[in-house]
């Protein structure tokens, strides 16, 4: 009776239950790289197995947690406070800094950057013309849940390099310096094997420490300049590589850190032996009140977790190869990029947020949306709230990407085939040829875009709506990541309004009410924009409103209309236009002239499969059909820029894959056999097909 119940519906409920209760045991926010790889290693856990939905067991589940978080509570010694912020000239600096600190950081600032090499404040990009710090210490997410009349209270004080310190302040819009002059946000090491090292904070600022009595006895290390405060508000200047022991006098007391020049700065806290002690129980009780949840309420399947692990593995190696800093740092984001934008809005979303400043925050900085997609700036609020200062929420939709590539593999092509084109999608590049590759959509999404996030959950609606259910919940929940597709980047509402307007007429001729019902509900959201722009800028724009931008919209319908009347009237001037944007369109993924044949290939196997392939699954060749409507798109926008047109080349790879699967393969064995019959009993071959077998039993 118990195995019935267990394996009953709701197991997709009941793991994110469980999910919540481990991220409660382990405590927000989730922002100590720690912390995020235990959750990582759990949710895989608890979706590769099944969950118990015993009353007992959940009861024994929450128990342990509440006695971990009394325990943690009573345990854990008081918080450090911390405060940061740019430092460039500003009166409200001048004002609420210490004197001596002020004159000291602004002596150090005058003397690296001289007055008669700044750049013009009337520049673009300029620093000098794109704000100033309004307070002493700049507001931090990690603060959400541990207030502080600093930036952030925190448990510990240990940084070399300010990308790992998760500084949040540096991405704020108002900082959106582009200027080639003087002083830069942020320098990138290019040599491939600096991945965990990728990038270097060249901003001017300052750090601020305070620790609590309990401190006593510790010790801190520095490397730079510490300004500690003494009596009557005065601060004595230590300077070099040193360490000093904490006595009674200094608590309370404020110690800077100037960070003028950049990489001259590094602070260590080392607590006394009772605080170390506190610390490592409140980290213990953490492990055993998660672990315990998953215990108590999860039949952990080890074999069925090994291939997930493995996807998750190759994933974050990836990551930290490209751009480490997304793994738990915070980096600085380029003056003039997009992720600046969403990033930088989505800090003022959250502000507002905290203000209780509803409206505000609804509005999402802008009365009519005009900046690309409006839907990650909510996203990155969102992820702040649970992850701090850090990037790991957008981070966990990259790791969680396979999963909806294999999924969506799975539905049209056997097991091997499947776990094969996902283990080249995720770790070998070639989809940079055709196709697209992992590593595509990772560099992009560390640069905070929203593209590959409107295509990440555009492919995650695709496995949902494409699966066997033809239930209310399956529906719903397919066509709201559609919508919060469209809601990332509006370029996918086409591949949308084809994929759910053939879904919808499916189901209304086979009657599948409930279906009908779901897909009109889940994507009701994606009206969500235009009653914004309404609500708020009192104009109906459907999306955003720059998509007649003509750095966009590089070839509108009226530029085709007007070469091609040219044409028959003998100017061939407009061709060249249409040459040009065609060319883009089949450089595809690589941005090379180069792979026009191969895409152009692949674009007729689309064709054919949409047209003429009737033996194929009627949900590919609906897939197909909305790749066709992105292709379309193609024609009028920007084509020369790869990111915008990745969900057109992906499922253009996908029916593509299952076209060769279905009929290219028999044709070769047909055509040649013996080859075939070689390649297949190669060795290589074997060994390849032998680990597939493994794999595809551990998935069973």
């Amino acid at each position: 009776m118990t195995d019935v119940r267990e394996n009953a519906g709701c197991q997709g409920w009941l793991k994110v239950a469980v999910l919540a209760l481990a991220v409660v045991a382990i405590g927000l926010p989730v922002n100590k790289l720690a912390d995020y790889a235990l959750l990582v290693i759990l949710a895989v856990a608890i979706f590769s197995g099944v969950i118990r939905v015993r009353p007992r067991a959940w009861g024994m589940a929450i128990l342990v947690v509440a006695i971990a978080l009394l325990g943690k509570w009573l345990l854990a010694p008081p918080r450090i406070d911390e405060g940061h912020n740019v430092f460039v000239p500003s009166a409200p600096l001048e004002r609420t800094l210490p004197a001596d600190v002020y004159r000291t950081l602004l002596g150090e600032f005058d003397a690296l950057y001289p007055e008669a090499q700044r750049c013009d404040p009337t520049a673009f990009g300029c620093w000098r013309g794109n704000g100033t710090p309004d307070r002493p210490y700049a507001f931090s997410a990690d603060s959400v849940w541990h207030k502080s009349d600093a930036s952030r209270s925190v448990t510990s004080v240990d940084f070399a390099n300010p990308v790992w310190l998760g500084l949040g302040f540096i991405n704020e819009v108002k900082y959106n310096w582009t200027a080639t002059t003087e002083i830069k946000r942020g320098e990138r090491d290019k040599r491939f094997w600096m991945g965990l090292q990728r990038w270097h904070l060249t901003m001017p600022w300052y750090e601020m420490v305070r620790l609590p009595g309990a401190y006593v006895g510790g010790e801190l290390c520095w490397r730079g300049t510490l300004l500690w405060e003494g009596e009557a508000d005065r601060f004595a200047i230590l300077k070099g590589d040193s360490c000093r022991p904490i006595e009674p006098a200094d608590i309370g007391k404020r110690i800077f850190g100037s960070a003028i020049k950049p990489d001259t700065l590094s602070m260590h806290v080392t607590p006394p032996f009772i605080v170390r002690l506190k610390l490592f129980a409140t980290w213990a009780l953490t492990i055993i009140a998660a672990v315990g949840v998953v215990g108590l309420l999860v039949r952990v399947r080890t074999q069925r977790m090994m291939l997930p692990l493995l996807l998750v593995g190759l994933a974050a190696l990836v990551v930290a190869l490209d751009d480490g800093s997304f793994i738990g740092g915070l980096r600085p984001l380029d003056g003039g990029d997009d992720g600046l934008f969403y990033d930088g809005f989505g800090r003022i979303i959250l502000q507002k947020l905290l203000a209780g400043d509803i409206w505000g925050t609804l509005e999402g900085g802008e009365k009519v949306y005009y900046y690309g997609g409006p839907g990650l700036r909510y996203f990155m609020a969102l992820q702040h709230i649970v992850f701090g200062e850090t990037f790991l929420g957008y981070l966990s939709l990259v790791l969680a990407f396979p999963f909806f590539v294999l999924a969506l593999f799975r539905r049209f092509l056997p097991e091997r085939w499947a776990l094969a084109l996902v283990l080249l999608f995720v770790a070998v590049p070639v989809g940079n040829l055709f196709g697209t590759s992992f590593i595509l959509y990772e560099k992009w999404a560390a640069r905070i875009f929203a593209d590959p996030a409107a295509y990440m959950l555009f492919i995650a609606g695709l496995a949902v709506l494409v699966g066997a259910s033809r239930g209310f919940t399956a529906s719903f929940f397919g066509a709201l990541l559609l919508a919060l597709g469209i809601f990332m980047k509006p370029i996918v509402a086409p591949a949308a309004a084809i994929f759910l307007g053939g879904a919808g007429l499916a189901a209304l001729s086979m009657r599948q009410w409930q279906r009908v019902a779901g897909l009109c509900v889940g994507f009701v959201f994606v009206f969500s924009m235009a009653l914004h722009n309404w609500v708020f800028g009192k104009i109906f724009v459907l999306f955003s409103s720059n998509s007649g931008d003509s750095n966009l919209l590089v070839m509108p319908p009226s530029a085709w209309g007007a070469a091609l009347r040219g044409l028959v009237h003998g100017d061939v001037s407009g061709i060249g236009r249409i040459v040009m944007q065609l060319a883009d369109w089949l450089s595809g993924p690589a941005e090379s002239y180069w792979t026009i044949p191969l895409n152009a290939a692949g674009v007729v196997i689309l064709l054919y499969v949409v047209l003429r392939g009737r033996a194929f699954d009627p949900w590919l060749r609906l897939i197909g059909a909305a790749a066709l409507g992105q292709h379309v798109v193609a024609f009028f926008y920007n084509a020369a820029t790869a990111r915008y047109h990745f969900l057109t080349w992906f499922l253009t790879m996908l029916v593509v894959m299952v076209w060769f699967h279905d009929v290219a393969m028999a044709w070769l064995a047909q055509r040649y056999p013996d080859a075939m019959n070689r390649i297949a009993n190669h060795r290589l071959s074997r060994q390849l097909a032998s680990v597939l077998t493994r794999l595809q039993k551990a998935t069973a």
